[in-house]
């Protein structure tokens, strides 16, 4: 077989595989049909001596593969707090890896890089962020938050005379950490990774919901001198509730606090007119982590480390070397916003789901979702023996089975 033709027969074949399983998924069962034993008895083997064709090699991963998927881009499925990898974005994801663009400079790729660009301004229009933010494209909340939490790092640091880049923790001033305890536990990875430390911090009290207690908060901020962070959360996992923003800033601001907000799924509330209320005074942070790869629909992986501080931002993330070219201010090197130099061009997807859904088919989705786990949730507590356990502010629900009811 030619080049030419196997290549087009590769390309058929993937996109039909793909296009068969998606819509089969909906009468599919949920989970997978085969356990992670099952799947290393399957695929465990040898490394191959000889290889195979193109073609046979995505037969042969497919057949073992599919058995042990999850239906997570089905309808049915309620799991996780995880968008369905919304066709436009898996379709423009393929082109991008077709594309093969190393996206870390803009001189090599004008195009992933403006494109980028352009996606990070309509993010922060979308969520109603200040305009002046810079935007890094990283893999989900864990990075996002790693990357907005190095950012302050480099700020508090430089604000007290140190300058972390270049000499690093050894001999700085301590940094302050307070957090919620209901945090989720990728800013506590992010913290860990920094060398800010898991247990070192101040773990703020919580109330039932997850939300930080104000009083709390203002108690252990009285103790703190010195550099300091504070982190708070937009959409807590379990209950969806959102900590008190606005009266939060209203405290770190006098202080010259940096406020980092992790809003992994719940930032976009921002996006949706009868849910932004939940949101109030989230603009006035510092920082902002949030996924693409959630209520944007985004493929794996995809999220963004969103910044009020550029220069900061970039400080903290940028590599130096004689063969990298240098940025001017008129223009965006997307590696100077994230930990890696060489990555995948990210901003293709983002740029063409906004460009599907507009903000208004961005509204209406979230705006559905949470209509959706209201409705469940109602449904469910009509059902003996079935109890709903939070307050559902946004898309999420506790259920407890075999409850005794009072």
């Amino acid at each position: 077989m030619a080049f030419n033709d196997e290549l087009r027969a590769l390309f058929f074949v993937v996109a039909e595989r793909a296009a068969a399983y998606r819509l089969s998924i909906d009468k599919a069962p949920q989970r997978p049909l085969r356990s992670y034993p099952d799947m290393q008895a399957q695929v465990n083997r040898p490394a191959p001596e000889l290889g195979l064709p193109g073609l046979s090699v995505i037969q042969e991963l497919a057949a073992l593969a599919e058995p042990g998927l999850n239906a997570m881009v089905g309808p049915r499925f309620f799991g996780w707090v995880v968008g369905a990898s919304h066709p436009v974005g898996v379709a423009v994801d393929w082109l991008t890896s077709a594309w093969g663009q190393n996206s870390g400079n803009h001189e090599a790729t004008p195009a992933a890089a403006a494109v980028e660009e352009t996606a990070a301004m309509w993010l922060l229009d979308i969520l109603d962020l200040p305009r002046q933010a810079s935007v890094g494209f990283v893999t989900g909340a864990t990075m996002a938050n790693f990357v907005c939490l190095a950012a302050a790092r480099s700020k508090v640091l430089r604000d007290n005379g140190w300058d972390v880049e270049r000499f690093g923790l050894f001999g700085a001033p301590p940094i302050n950490v307070l957090i919620g305890d209901d945090a989720h536990t990728t800013v506590f990875s992010a913290l860990q990774m920094l060398g800010l430390g898991r247990d070192r911090i101040c773990r703020v009290a919580t109330d039932i919901a997850g939300r930080i207690r104000l009083a709390s908060l203002r108690a252990s901020l009285v103790n703190c001198h010195g550099p300091t962070i504070v982190v708070s959360q937009a959409g807590q996992i379990n209950t969806g509730a959102f900590d008190p923003v606005l009266q939060i800033v209203e405290e770190t601001i006098p202080r010259r606090v940096w406020l980092h907000i992790d809003g992994a799924f719940g930032l976009w509330a921002r996006a949706c007119p009868q849910k932004a209320h939940l949101t109030l005074g989230i603009d006035k942070a510092d920082s902002w982590a949030v996924d693409g790869h959630k209520w944007l629909q985004a493929p794996y992986d995809c999220g963004y480390a969103i910044v009020a501080h550029p220069h900061d931002h970039r400080r903290s993330m940028t590599s130096h070397a004689s063969y990298l070219p240098l940025a001017l201010d008129s223009e965006r090197a997307p590696s100077d916003f994230v930990p890696e130099l060489s990555r995948r061009a990210r901003g293709f997807a983002t740029w063409a789901l906004i460009r599907h859904f507009g903000r208004q088919g961005i509204a209406e989705i979230v705006h559905r979702h949470c209509q959706l786990a209201q409705q469940m949730a109602e449904k469910l507590s009509e059902e003996p023996g079935v109890l709903v356990q939070n307050e559902v502010e946004l898309n999420q629900l506790i259920v407890r089975f075999g409850a005794v009811m009072n």
